[in-house]
């Protein structure tokens, strides 16, 4: 049977929330509203409903908030939906910005 050894440290450690970042969709005139609420919803799992509203408002607002994440998964959704967008042959941009 192993000894268990507790110390006791006067050290206390701080642990950052990670620093979080918006990624916002931004209007075009070419992306159609069907193809923008497919990307909602493959890439930022929104349901057909959220889909759609953040679709409107990134029509009507010139852009909308799709999500807040860590960088790397912020970095990530961007990436995909250039990916998609190139793919599906349509100039649709997703940004970061900093929180």
């Amino acid at each position: 049977m192993a000894n268990k050894i507790e110390y006791e440290t006067d050290t206390q450690i701080e642990v950052e929330e990670p620093k979080k970042y918006k990624v916002l969709l931004l209007n075009d005139d070419f992306s159609t509203m069907d193809f923008v609420i497919d990307i909602l919803k493959k890439v930022f799992r929104k349901s057909e409903n959220e889909s759609a509203n953040i679709m409107l408002m990134v029509h009507n607002n010139g852009k909308a908030l799709c999500g807040i994440y860590t960088y790397e998964i912020a970095k990530t959704k961007v990436a995909q939906v250039k990916h998609n967008a190139k793919k599906a042959g349509f100039p649709l941009k997703a940004v970061m910005e900093s929180e």
